[in-house]
């Protein structure tokens, strides 16, 4: 049996990424894909789209994939606007008064997907292969687990995960409006939804958004059970029109949500990354940046480690662990916090989040801190 410096199980957009940034160290990469038929949202039709900030776009930058996507898959988020659940309770961030070119991009995770296939095919000292049940795969110093929240083989070693499901579904479409997009984002946060309208150039261009719904499980399985011209004219009312009139232009895909964090990231010979090791509520839109931010950090130990140490040292893999265990619980604790303050149906929370948006609003650092934390920097 050949023999890897690294095998990273998981070809999802984190696993790919982790195999490109460690073979252009000269590693010995097994790349294994998951499981043919493992269930994905939007699989007959995938709608899935990621706000990706700078830090991530710069991984994808450096590893050459970014600048080969088409025009369309990628487009720059240059103003914000968050709408709360009572008059005055709003929030705006652009990024000209943030000094950066663009707050966020917004990319088809499909068509990335792709590109990265693509890269991972013809990258030297990479190579793809088949698992081996019999074996738990190929032979490798190092075993990378980025298969995802229900990563097997993260089961299989016995590693527990506190998970605590919100009771809520994430709708996900693409829509096309009457408008220009301009580059907007929109967000509502009310009890009990909260729905974001992403600047997209697919399938129109300038006039297209990627649609992330979340609600409770009984009003999302209602909403789903709309036909089309019905489920139009809810998103009408749910946006009372900001972007014009919005029709479906995807089939709806839905997933549960839940905040999970996995109770080791790693032990002798292996490592967690991306959903496998934490997931977080996509109200804010940073999950493929935190496990993006794995992959930069885990490849950067695994640079600097001692000639002397092997890659599967637990020693050397907890310098990983140090590394992203308090953005990431600082990530999720954060959303599980807003998801919380804005769920709540209690007029005096619906004051204090009103009246806490108007304040940021006003206060230019807070703001410039916010953004910093967005865009990774």
């Amino acid at each position: 049996m050949e023999r890897y410096d690294v095998c990273v199980r998981g070809a999802g957009i984190v696993g790919s990424c982790l195999a490109l940034s460690l073979a252009r160290q000269g590693l010995q990469v097994a790349l294994v894909p998951a499981a043919p038929g493992a269930n994905r949202a939007g699989a007959s039709g995938d709608v899935r789209a990621y706000a990706l900030n700078a830090e991530s776009v710069g991984l994808l930058r450096q590893l050459k994939v970014w600048d080969a996507l088409p025009a369309h898959a990628a487009t720059a988020v240059h103003d914000m606007h968050i709408e709360g659940d009572a008059a005055g309770g709003s929030l705006d961030f652009s990024a000209w008064e943030q000094c950066v070119g663009e707050l966020a991009w917004i990319v088809d995770a499909a068509v990335l997907e792709r590109q990265l296939a693509d890269a991972t095919r013809f990258a030297p000292h990479l190579s793809i292969v088949g698992a081996e049940p019999a074996a738990g795969g190929p032979a490798a110093a190092l075993t990378a687990l980025c298969e995802g929240k229900a990563s097997a083989t993260r089961d299989a070693l016995g590693v527990r995960t506190e998970r605590h499901a919100y009771g809520q579904r994430a709708i996900a479409a693409r829509l096309v409006a009457d408008r220009p997009h301009l580059n907007r984002a929109l967000q509502w946060f009310r009890a009990p939804d909260v729905l974001a309208l992403l600047p997209l150039d697919t399938p129109e261009p300038g006039r297209s958004f990627a649609l992330v719904w979340s609600l409770p499980d009984e009003s999302a399985e209602a909403m789903l059970k709309l036909d089309e011209a019905a489920f139009e004219t809810a998103l009408g009312d749910a946006t009372g029109g900001a972007c014009g009139a919005l029709r479906l232009a995807s089939e709806r895909a839905a997933w549960p949500l839940a905040i999970a964090r996995a109770e080791a990231w790693c032990g002798p010979g292996w490592v967690l990354l991306g959903d496998a090791a934490h997931v977080v509520h996509p109200l804010s839109g940073q999950g493929l940046n935190l496990g993006l931010a794995d992959v930069v950090a885990l490849a950067g130990v695994l640079a600097q480690r001692e000639p002397w140490r092997s890659l599967g040292d637990e020693k050397l893999l907890r310098r990983y662990v140090r590394e992203r265990a308090a953005p990431t619980w600082a990530m999720g604790r954060l959303t599980d916090g807003l998801l919380h303050l804005f769920a709540s149906p209690r007029p005096g929370a619906q004051e204090l989040r009103n009246r806490g948006m108007t304040l940021v609003n006003h206060v230019a650092p807070l703001k410039r801190w916010l953004v910093s934390r967005a865009l990774g920097s």
